[in-house]
């Protein structure tokens, strides 16, 4: 494929280990995330100095952080050594410094109705990040500014939508109420608003240079699966998908569900056939999307496959991002020796290519298979070699562990538990195991203003009615908060055996209390009356995904906490065994950068020294192209490791490897397989819906399935089993001796490393991520 590639792209695809492609648009795929932010802000700078009065669109939200941290770092450092050492290396050594206050932007998408002054407004993000960061000139923006659409009669969103619901529907039908007559009204008064920014980006010229990510149903922008190719502006509905994805701006997806947006469309991306238009994208998650929009033809399923018509349209991608394409599956099986890895997976993937259990396979359908036929010394114990390698990794995963000491680690709470807990349940059994669970960061950011009001209210309540007694005591306010934390916990547990949900709040509440006591200070019921109403003014006067301050942040993180000691002392753990490590970087935003030694390392060093673990659990995600918080918590772990093995001889450490709903192992990655029963699955479900009540009603779920976390894990570990099922074939499994094999209905793939091979690993990944900063 003949690509006009731009010295940039063509000196990072001389990088890439795919060299060749053969998709319908161009792609570039780089190593890690920040180097997919370098790539998108070098590209960006050279186009811009091509095009010094160019009409540009740029990415809005989390996942355009590194483009916009590396545009800064190179506009900063264009004539020192820094800066020209990465301009060189990439092709731009003769390029001079661009300005950019001559580029027009135009915004892409704004949720609507949303008061552009908050914070998770779109507009503030262009405000913020490229008005007053990059030095674009405000009067030649396009901008989304719900406060300046005009409305019917000249009256606010707030008055026109005061439940912020806007139906679409009455665009066709007739208004039954003054309300509804004036909500219609307001509605074509925006499509005509939508009209008009639609012809001044066509009178510009069309966007010239586009950058923006794809989401989970493939959107851009928010022209979700389904929509038109030659779609103009508008005001429309969301999908499901792009509600999740947006429910952690938004405040929880009970408010991203009723928010509609204004986008432009996918004939406004088009307009302009000179247009380089850039999608980005990291991580295996969205792998099967990038499939299906760089290799299907144009359809409306897929609506990146709209940008082909254009000839500088480009995708760039992690490698994990792209290693579902035919190039990336050809580059796997071509590059490097052949190992028993690639020999696995080339079998396993021939038994769902052509639906025929690996027991049931022929050597002639091995011959015929474009990546098993390559296999070395092919022959007709081929394929019961991989049947083996599984059943050894089953049954490894089916060990009974005694006199072990486990200390496993979440990045967040739940981690734990939607990764791993068929096995952490069988390790507690044994009274010679000593268990040990770690969540390093506060986890804040997943509970609701809402929930927390509710809860606060239901505290007030309580001690109004004499039911909360402690408060009564002065010793309590003194340092009696201090102990029995244990006792809210065993409180709750008893009401879940004896099936009282009054009780069980009254459990939650009491726990709230001890962690008032405890942030603020109090000294009297007085006083913890008086922080319960300002924390609900606080509230109520917040509007939905704003920031909340310290002190709140802290009481909803103690929230969490308590919801983690309730899981795991379901299963006997006490509540001195149950960590939380609060990790300094969780407050931080700097991307990329290293762990700091004593916020981050020592809390888990510390323990390690203490605890004396056999085994140590964590979150591997894949090139640290998952959330932020699990790369560092993942070198966070592996310094402390490496600090203390100096300390210690830990040739006999065993390191745990796992992941959850985010990203998937695949069979042929790990070296351990836990069969999961169907008790194990009811466990798991019960266990999250009683201990994760801020979780239990998904205000942040998943976009892969609308409900509980619980569920979806349930069904990829189903998934995982009939991955295995079509190798192994069902009679294995219902016929087995072993009565949990008989009993298995799931399976969790896990990695398990010695302390050299994980510290490699981990710094192999480090490199990748910070080698480039």
């Amino acid at each position: 494929m003949k690509i006009n590639f731009s010295k940039v792209e063509q000196a990072f695809s001389d990088e890439s280990a795919i060299k060749e492609i053969s998709t319908k648009t161009p792609y570039i795929a780089v190593d890690s995330f920040p180097k997919l932010g370098l790539l998108s802000a070098l590209s960006f700078l050279e186009w811009a100095s091509e095009n010094p009065n160019g009409v540009v669109t740029l990415p809005t939200g989390k996942t355009a952080q590194y483009f916009i941290d590396f545009t800064h770092l190179l506009l900063d450092n264009w004539t020192n050594k820094k800066g020209k050492d990465i301009l060189a290396k990439y092709g731009l050594s003769d390029m001079k410094k661009p300005e950019l206050n001559g580029l027009h932007i135009v915004q892409m998408g704004e949720f609507y109705p949303i008061n552009s002054e908050q914070h998770n407004s779109l507009y503030n993000f262009i405000e913020k990040n490229y008005i007053e960061g990059f030095g674009l000139d405000r009067d030649k923006a396009l901008l989304i500014d719900s406060n300046k659409i005009e409305l019917a009669e000249g009256k606010s969103f707030h008055e026109v939508f005061p439940d912020y619901k806007i139906d679409l529907t009455l665009r066709y039908r007739e208004a039954k109420t003054y309300n509804e007559q004036l909500q219609k009204e307001s509605i074509f008064k925006i499509d005509q608003w939508c009209t008009q920014y639609e012809s001044k980006i066509r009178e510009k010229g069309g966007i010239g240079f586009f950058l923006g990510g794809i989401g989970p149903d493939g959107h851009i922008a928010f022209n979700t699966r389904g929509t038109q190719h030659f779609s103009s502006t508008r005001l429309t509905e969301t999908n499901f998908e792009t509600q999740a994805i947006t429910a952690g701006d938004l405040g929880g997806i009970e408010v991203s569900s009723n928010r509609l947006v204004i986008t432009v469309g996918l004939g406004t991306l088009g307009f302009n056939p000179e247009n380089k238009a850039i999608i980005y994208a990291a991580g295996e998650a969205i792998a099967e999307v990038i499939k299906n929009s760089l290799e299907s033809e144009p359809h409306v399923l897929y609506p990146a496959t709209s940008l082909q018509k254009l000839k500088n349209s480009r995708f760039y991608l992690t490698e994990g991002a792209a290693v579902k394409l035919e190039d990336a599956v050809e580059n796997y099986y071509s590059t490097g020796p052949w190992t028993h890895q690639k020999t696995e997976r080339a079998v396993m993937e021939l038994c769902k290519k052509i639906n025929k259990f690996g027991g049931k396979l022929q050597l002639e359908d091995l011959k015929a298979d474009k990546y098993c036929s390559r296999i070395p010394d092919l022959n007709k114990d081929t394929v019961q070699s991989v049947i083996d390698s599984i059943e050894a990794k089953i049954k490894k995963g089916m060990i009974k562990e005694t006199n072990q000491v486990f200390y496993h680690t979440g990045p967040h709470h739940d981690d734990i538990m939607l990764g791993i807990m068929p096995l952490t349940n069988r390790q507690s059994r044994d009274a010679s195991n000593e268990m040990h669970f770690s969540v390093l960061t506060s986890g804040f950011n997943a509970v609701t203003n809402t929930f927390l009001y509710d809860l606060l209210i239901d505290t007030k309540d309580l001690m109004n009615q004499g039911k909360i007694e402690m408060v009564d005591y002065p010793d309590f306010f003194k340092d009696g908060y201090k102990y029995k934390w244990d006792k809210d916990i065993y409180h709750y547990l008893d009401n879940i055996a004896a099936q009282n949900p009054e009780e069980k709040r009254r459990g939650v509440c009491h726990r709230v209390v001890r962690a008032l006591v405890s942030i603020w200070g109090i000294k009297n019921k007085s006083e913890l009356t008086d922080a319960i109403y300002e924390i609900l003014t606080s509230l109520k006067n917040s509007y939905d995904g704003s920031k909340n301050p310290p002190k709140i942040q802290k009481l909803k993180g103690m929230i969490r906490e308590l919801e983690e000691e309730l899981v795991w002392a379901h299963y006997g753990t006490m509540v001195k065994n149950v960590h939380h490590l609060r990790l300094g970087f969780y407050h931080s935003n700097s991307k990329g950068s290293q762990p700091d030694m004593e916020k981050d390392v020592m809390p888990i060093l510390e323990d390690f020294r203490k605890y004396k673990p056999t085994v140590i659990s964590l979150a591997m995600d894949p090139q640290g192209s998952g959330p932020d918080t699990h790369y560092k918590v993942l070198q966070a772990i592996a310094r402390a490791v490496e600090e203390w093995d100096k300390e210690e001889d830990l040739s006999n450490l065993r390191i745990v490897g796992y992941r959850n709903v985010w990203f998937r192992y695949n069979p042929w990655d790990v070296e351990v397989i836990v069969p999961v029963s169907l008790n194990a699955l009811a466990t798991l479900d019960k266990s999250f819906e009683e201990c994760y009540i801020t979780q239990v009603n998904a205000s942040f779920p998943s976009y892969q399935l609308d409900g509980k976390f619980s569920d979806l894990t349930q069904s990829i570990w189903f998934e995982q089993h009939k991955q295995i099922q079509l190798l192994l074939g069902k009679n294995y499994f219902y016929q087995n001796s072993s009565p949990l094999l008989r009993a298995t209905h799931g399976m969790v793939y896990i990695r398990e490393l010695d302390v050299s091979q994980f510290l490699e690993e981990a710094s192999s990944l480090g490199k990748s991520m910070e080698g480039i900063f």
